[in-house]
């Protein structure tokens, strides 16, 4: 996402709220807003979110206010959520485009997630449960992106909302059924208690 922002004027990152701890370096009200339960709870009751879901022990949601207003000013806005969320928003705004992007292999997810060197082995393991079940829902996704290199997802994902119908047709959910199936069953070795 960074990239594609870096390079495209286009596009604002929606900035989610969360329970969870900061990592370090991460800034309130940069990389998320970062919440108490009793606020994240509070902002729920204020119907403050679009939507909102538990990963990993921790809330996340997507403020409201600022995708309205990215919108407005002509932005096309990326949600960075879990899939729960997602087809949430995709319910609510029916134009909405879902990218799913995963890793090359299910391995070289537990090797990125591990070299980030940010949780522990408790958290990773839940992640890659999660990316397991995560990836029983891809088919009601629009497209699927591989995040191979940086350079090649981030233009993929800039040609998909750009309306390029070659990289739409590559990467459209329908045509890469085997490309799903070889994930999934990779995936299943983290699923809950296999691991």
């Amino acid at each position: 996402m960074k990239k594609l922002l870096e390079e495209h004027d286009n596009y604002a990152l929606s900035i989610s709220a969360t329970t969870r701890q900061p990592r370090e370096g991460e800034l309130d009200g940069r990389e998320y807003f970062f919440k108490t339960v009793e606020q994240f709870k509070e902002m729920i009751e204020n119907k403050e979110l679009l939507e909102y879901a538990v990963y990993v022990d921790n809330y996340y949601g997507t403020p409201k206010e600022y995708v309205e207003s990215q919108l407005s000013n002509g932005n096309n806005v990326i949600l960075e959520i879990e899939s729960v969320g997602a087809l949430n928003v995709k319910r609510l705004f029916p134009e909405a485009v879902l990218i799913f992007i995963i890793p090359p292999s299910a391995q070289e997810l537990e090797r990125r997630l591990r070299q980030r060197g940010t949780e522990d082995e408790r958290t990773i393991s839940a992640r890659l449960a999660k990316a397991s079940s995560e990836a029983e829902g891809v088919e009601r996704y629009d497209y699927i992106v591989i995040n191979d290199t940086v350079e090649r997802c981030a233009e993929q994902i800039n040609e998909i909302a750009s309306g390029a119908q070659a990289v739409r047709e590559e990467c459209s959910t329908v045509n890469n059924i085997n490309l799903i199936n070889n994930i999934r069953e990779q995936l299943k070795l983290y699923s809950e208690g296999d691991k």
